[in-house]
């Protein structure tokens, strides 16, 4: 589980590394990219904050953060939908903005991904404190299983 974690903790730091590139390449401050990375921050700030808490659920062995984290991943996607179409409707507004609003959308996805990531810690967690596999179950069956 641990070698499971580590290849979790590299693709995170994978999709980090992918959002540091696309950053760089937006260079250029105009109102699309400035008003939708700020919504865009907010996911991040999600995604930052659960994959600190999978990693403290982790070493601790805490289930009850685990399943946190799990219920935190809902939040995640949802922003990453919302934000995905309101730049679908920029784009279809103004063509102009398409390959701004593109690299934004790389980028909301690699958040989106390593939301999922620190899900799929929280998921090994819950798997080796208690014994049972819980990749494909929801999350109100996650808090049953770390309630009994």
């Amino acid at each position: 589980t641990v070698v499971k974690i580590v290849n979790e903790l590299e693709r995170s730091g994978d999709e980090i590394k992918k959002i540091a590139y696309k950053a760089q390449q937006m260079q250029r401050p105009d109102r699309l990219t400035t008003v939708r990375l700020h919504d865009i921050t907010r996911a991040a700030a999600l995604a930052e904050e659960n994959l600190r808490l999978a990693l403290d659920a982790f070493a601790r062995l805490d289930v009850k953060a685990a399943a946190q984290v799990i219920s935190n991943d809902e939040a995640i996607d949802a922003a990453f939908l919302a934000n995905l179409r309101q730049l679908i409707s920029y784009m279809m507004e103004d063509p102009r903005t398409i390959s701004p609003a593109l690299e934004i959308v790389f980028i909301a996805k690699s958040i989106e991904r390593i939301g999922d990531h620190a899900k799929n810690i929280a998921e090994d967690v819950v798997h080796v404190v208690k014994g049972k596999d819980v990749r494909h179950a929801t999350a109100e069956q996650i808090r049953a299983e770390v309630a009994e």
